[in-house]
């Protein structure tokens, strides 16, 4: 590949992963705010259900591990759903201390909100040939992928930053917090 070629594509790469990707995580976002608010819903109420259309049945704290929510927050998105008719909760049949959140409609109301962007966008699609429609794909895919895997690893250090060690690696005295200890903590 020459040169000229290779700084075209990266030229366009940048051009995607810094202004097109977050112009286009903006707009969704705010799209699906003005959803969940044509819904009576916030918008993590909205993403939590659409996390049960798209995984299936799980329990609540399947569900807690999956958004990095609190139970606590998992409890109120859940009565929050079920009080709005989008979810059931039944007994988890082989462990009864534990419910499955369940969709409690076939045809949720929020299908009459997307269905139309759902339209022009398979009609835009119409006009990409296969080869395009693969790559698209695949791009959505992976970067779907990169996301879920970045936001663990942001989980991640977000929790490591707030243990009791930070930034230099000592433990802090659990009797004194202010007085580190001098004992090394291994990373």
């Amino acid at each position: 590949m020459g040169s000229a070629r290779r700084n075209h594509q990266h030229k366009m790469a940048e051009e995607i992963v810094g202004r097109l990707a977050r112009r286009h995580s903006t707009a969704v976002v705010l799209f699906h705010h003005v959803v969940a608010e044509r819904l009576g819903l916030g918008p993590t109420d909205h993403k939590c259900l659409d996390l049960l259309r798209e995984r299936g049945p799980m329990a609540g704290s399947d569900l807690s591990a999956i958004t990095g929510l609190t139970s606590g927050a998992i409890t109120g998105v859940v009565a929050r759903l079920e009080q709005g008719g989008y979810l059931r909760r039944e007994p988890d049949p082989h462990d009864g201390r534990k419910q499955i959140l369940q969709l409690a409609l076939e045809r949720a109301p929020i299908q009459d909100v997307i269905d139309p962007l759902k339209k022009d966008v398979a009609a835009l699609l119409e006009r990409f040939d296969s080869h395009q429609l693969a790559a698209i794909s695949e791009f959505l895919t992976r970067t779907t992928e990169l996301l879920y895997r970045h936001m663990a690893l942001l989980r991640a250090e977000t929790i490591s930053n707030l243990s009791p060690t930070r930034g230099n690696g000592r433990a802090r005295n659990p009797d004194n917090p202010k007085k580190k200890s001098q004992m090394k903590v291994q990373r």
